[in-house]
């Protein structure tokens, strides 16, 4: 069902994009960890107030005393949403269109691998990817606020939270997954896939600035992601974890069928 071969292959051909976004959730990651000072709250505040529609649009809404409310607004609002995104729609780009559109894949096919196997493999990777970003950016906070602030992360509320940023990721890359298994050429999986996962992100972000935009909010599957209510508890927002696996799954199933029965022109 996995072909080692190509997996390893990808991962020798993708790890440098892979240390690069590393690189950029350590900054942003570790920068927002050492700016939490409850004393500064009235001062974030007056910031916010002073520019409502910016901070809004990036979900920095909230101004709290505790470190997980800090960092849900201030990381888990946008930058570990928008980064990871980038990522995404370039890794899905490179392990499907690109081999298709210049006829690589003809040459993995001519081998005794099957269609499926290499479908899943493809799709494997990709998860995987998303998968040691949210790994890593949970063990960069946790770590980073252990030694700056001891004690004041509630890391059991964290990483359930950090499980819901992996459902984001998988529903995004389940959409850009599928959409490089529906075509051959890599500019319409850039211009659907990739596009619609942008759109969503700004829908977000227009929801946020006002309350007559807040309609928009049901547009977009971000929505399900409510770090509010993850650190709340809330069952709705538990019950938004499980529908962005459920999207996400479906969608990767739905890409591997199609691209282990399509005619391809290779």
């Amino acid at each position: 069902m996995i072909s080692k071969t190509l997996f390893l292959r990808e991962t020798k051909s993708n790890y440098k994009i892979v240390l690069i976004f590393l690189a950029v959730l350590t900054l942003y990651g570790s920068m927002v960890v050492a700016m939490f000072d409850p004393k500064l709250g009235e001062s974030l505040r007056a910031m916010a107030e002073s520019m409502p529609q910016i901070f809004s649009a990036f979900g920095m809404t909230s101004v709290s005393n505790t470190l997980i409310e800090f960092l849900a607004s201030y990381l888990y609002g946008m930058i570990f949403v928008f980064f990871p995104l980038i990522f995404i729609i370039l890794v899905s780009n490179r392990i499907m269109a690109r081999y298709i559109e210049r006829g690589s894949m003809a040459y993995l096919l001519a081998t005794p691998t099957k269609r499926s196997t290499v479908a899943f493999t493809e799709a494997l990777f990709l998860i995987m990817g998303c998968f040691i970003l949210t790994v890593y950016v949970t063990v960069l906070c946790i770590t980073t606020s252990a030694i700056l602030f001891p004690g004041d992360l509630d890391v059991g509320r964290f990483i359930i939270l950090n499980i819901g940023l992996f459902g984001v990721f998988l529903c995004f890359s389940g959409i850009c997954y599928c959409s490089t298994c529906l075509f051959s050429d890599s500019k319409y999986p850039y211009g659907i896939g990739a596009s619609l996962c942008v759109v969503f992100v700004l829908v977000k972000m227009i929801s946020q600035v006002s309350d007559k935009a807040d309609k928009f909010k049901y547009a977009t599957p971000l929505t399900l992601f409510d770090t509010s209510g993850i650190i709340k508890a809330e069952t709705s927002a538990y019950i938004g974890i499980v529908i962005l696996y459920a999207i996400g799954i479906v969608l990767y199933g739905i890409g591997i069928r199609y691209f282990s029965r399509r005619d391809l022109s290779i």
